[in-house]
């Protein structure tokens, strides 16, 4: 995959993730709806690939308005990582030789690497994900909105040790896989499920079009690794 393939993809894929932050504060008053319906409209023009340096700088500036607005990301990491690779996306286009394009976008895939490593760590250092316990407690009566019917997998104390491990593991392994191609895919496909199924499960919708979007960059990064080893 070529540099700017990826970057296109990525701009395309962050479009559908800024459009779907936006489409939230839609139903918002005074500024906050003003600056929606801006960034639905920026949105729709970076999926589109319309002056991309300039619409990606113009999204930019408005999700430094909403940080400031609400003193951090609205919406904490998944706003975070989809702000962080929007900024190395045009910060390749300012750049002025394809070694800063490089590394502006290495930049990117090194955040979604140490995302997976340094949440895989967090867990293995806490008692209780090793034990299974924090999933039983997500399922049995935590916050986020699980389905009734999914209740009654708090009780499967075995199964969720066994999840609790495999999330563990995929996401410790995860820098590994950039060593071979088809193990990144691999990889990816699975980190992508797992976003989509904490979109299902628990409501975390934003974070799988935030993580996703620097997939493309990450396929980019692991052919360019090939090349330098």
């Amino acid at each position: 995959m070529t540099l700017d393939l990826a970057v296109g993809l990525t701009e395309i894929m962050l479009g559908f993730a800024f459009l779907q932050q936006s489409l939230e504060f839609l139903r918002a008053r005074g500024v906050e709806q003003k600056l929606a319906f801006l960034r639905v409209a920026l949105a729709v023009l970076l999926i589109a690939g319309v002056f991309p340096l300039l619409i990606a700088g113009a999204l930019l500036l408005t999700s430094v308005l909403l940080i400031w607005r609400f003193q951090g990301p609205y919406n904490g990491g998944s706003d975070a990582m989809s702000v962080l690779v929007l900024l190395c996306v045009w910060l390749s286009h300012l750049a002025p030789s394809t070694l800063w394009q490089e590394i502006a976008v290495g930049y990117a895939v090194l955040q979604l690497i140490l995302s997976y490593f340094q949440a895989g760590w967090v867990k293995l250092v806490n008692p209780e994900w090793r034990s299974g316990k924090a999933l039983r407690e997500v399922f049995g009566w935590s916050a986020y909105p699980v389905a009734h019917s999914l209740r009654h997998l708090s009780e499967r104390k075995t199964l969720l040790w066994f999840a609790s491990w495999c999330v563990i593991v995929a996401e410790l392994l995860f820098p590994l896989a950039f060593f071979y191609q088809s193990a990144l895919i691999a990889a990816l496909i699975c980190a992508g499920c797992f976003h989509l199924a904490n979109a299902v499960l628990f409501g975390l919708n934003r974070f799988v079009l935030a993580w996703i979007s620097a997939y493309p960059l990450a396929l980019w990064f692991q052919e360019r690794l090939v090349t330098l080893l």
